[in-house]
């Protein structure tokens, strides 16, 4: 008979690589939230699923069973497959460890492969990951890249962190750049998502002696910052990355792909145009049409994102900047580790 295993226990052998974790929920409830390198093993489709909460509401929970069973049984050899191709214990989880998985948990073990079920479902995660964002301290020194847009620093960050440094990519864990452009070619994560993939960081660089991250706002994209950790990031020292201009339109060019997402780009201009001074958005507005990106980002950058940095920069005591000047981000990068460096870290 299978076992119910507790949500600790699980995340030591799940961080162990010792288990495969499978969701056993919709593909879109899976979609919307899981536990960070779980599977997708779906006793219903999304259809299927809507199909039996509707029974269960309009005509009651014996027959809403008896379709989930009748939908269920048709997929069951395939089902059990895919647990067979497992090479690892598996583990099952749903919502909130009930019929969804203790019916995986049920036949999968019926088959005589090992598997456990999470008691509590994905619930009892989301619970620990909002208990440790609420408890985490803080305590480690922080270094924020900040500068004018375009300048680089998303790229300089995975770069540091592809060389070993303790680095919050906070705009990889909301899948959004952090910008009125900044969902351009993606898919924002939502909140609970984006807290999940912060709690795995926080842990995994609590012995740290320091921490790395962008000067990003409260809100990226759909997610919002806890806020001990925007209160540490607005006191901690900001490095200011300065490229030429050239240069950053490259970068942006590379980074946003606009031959592939006119529309989307057009479409987020749209919603800033009024805050660009009229005949500049017009000409904005013209190249964007015809596909010359290079100069269109120009003077975006010129005439609506270089005076907001202007204004951010104010917003920090002068002791607490540091400014960074580079002809191009292999120079930046050897001047932020030169800097970390000095800084002990």
């Amino acid at each position: 008979m299978f076992q119910d295993i507790e949500l600790l226990d699980l995340l030591k052998k799940h961080n162990d690589g010792a288990i495969t974790l499978v969701d056993v929920r919709s593909p879109q409830e899976f979609a919307e939230f899981h536990i960070p390198g779980s599977i997708n093993i779906p006793l219903f489709s999304n259809e299927e699923r809507a199909e039996v909460g509707t029974i269960y509401t309009q005509v009651g929970p014996k027959e809403a069973k008896k379709k989930g069973l009748d939908l269920f049984s048709v997929k069951l050899p395939a089902f059990i497959e895919q647990f067979q191709s497992l090479d690892k214990e598996r583990v099952v989880y749903c919502s909130r460890g009930g019929m969804r998985s203790k019916t995986a948990a049920t036949v999968v073990d019926l088959m005589g492969i090992k598997v456990s079920k999470l008691e509590g479902g994905i619930r009892s995660y989301r619970k620990w990951v909002m208990q440790q964002l609420e408890n985490y301290a803080f305590t480690q020194p922080m270094y924020v890249l900040n500068g004018y847009t375009g300048s680089g620093k998303t790229i300089l960050l995975r770069r540091l962190k592809k060389a070993g440094y303790p680095v919050l990519d906070l705009e990889k864990m909301a899948n959004h750049r952090g910008s009125i452009f900044g969902q351009v070619g993606l898919e924002p994560h939502k909140q609970k998502t984006f807290d999940s993939l912060l709690v795995q960081d926080l842990i995994r660089y609590e012995n740290s002696p320091f921490l790395l991250m962008e000067g990003e706002s409260k809100r990226i994209g759909k997610a919002t910052l806890p806020v001990a950790l925007h209160e540490k990031k607005e006191k901690s020292p900001q490095l200011f990355i300065h490229l030429p201009l050239e240069k950053r339109v490259e970068i942006i060019l590379q980074e946003y792909c606009p031959e592939k997402h006119q529309a989307e780009i057009i479409e987020a201009f749209n919603r800033i145009r009024e805050h660009v001074h009229t005949p500049v958005a017009k000409e904005i507005a013209q190249l964007l049409a015809e596909e010359n990106f290079s100069s269109a980002v120009a003077l975006l950058l010129q005439y609506y994102y270089d005076p907001i940095y202007e204004k951010t920069l104010q917003q920090y005591a002068e002791n607490e900047q540091t400014h960074i000047y580079a002809d191009d981000l292999d120079e930046a990068l050897t001047k932020v580790v030169q800097y970390i460096g000095q800084k002990g870290a």
